[in-house]
């Protein structure tokens, strides 16, 4: 099929131009495919879960009856180790979970506060 001569450059403008678009769009622009804005929701909505998550967390570590004990095995162990030193206490599994959630626990260990862990009635001075 032959085309007429005037419409070549018409035609090969619109190629390299839709090309050019493509690229700048992808590299600068912030387009993304389909596969990567999905992965990009599923990790935002497990950071979201895993910050919702926390106050639980932090609860049934308020609730603990051996609550000093545990943290003193915390701060027992070295900072690679606390993390793991949470989920054995229990604090990271949460309600209706079977196992511990490690991010959950990482979450929660950066939450905790060691210095006023120790319960505040124990600690209080009579000025009566």
């Amino acid at each position: 099929m032959n085309f007429p001569e005037w419409l070549k450059p018409g035609a090969y403008g619109a190629v390299i131009g839709a090309a050019f678009i493509g690229i700048v769009g992808f590299t600068w622009g912030g387009w993304v495919t389909g596969n990567a804005a999905n992965d990009r929701a599923l990790e935002r909505s497990h950071e979201e879960v895993v910050a919702a998550m926390v106050p639980v967390c932090l609860d049934i570590a308020r609730n603990d009856p051996a609550r000093r004990e545990k943290l003193e095995t915390i701060r027992g162990k070295s900072s690679y180790r606390q993390r793991d030193a949470v989920m054995d206490a229990g604090w990271a599994t949460m309600p209706g979970a079977e196992e511990p959630n490690r991010d959950i626990a990482q979450a929660c260990l950066a939450s905790l506060d060691f210095e006023g862990s120790v319960d505040r009635s124990e600690t209080k001075v009579d000025e009566g």
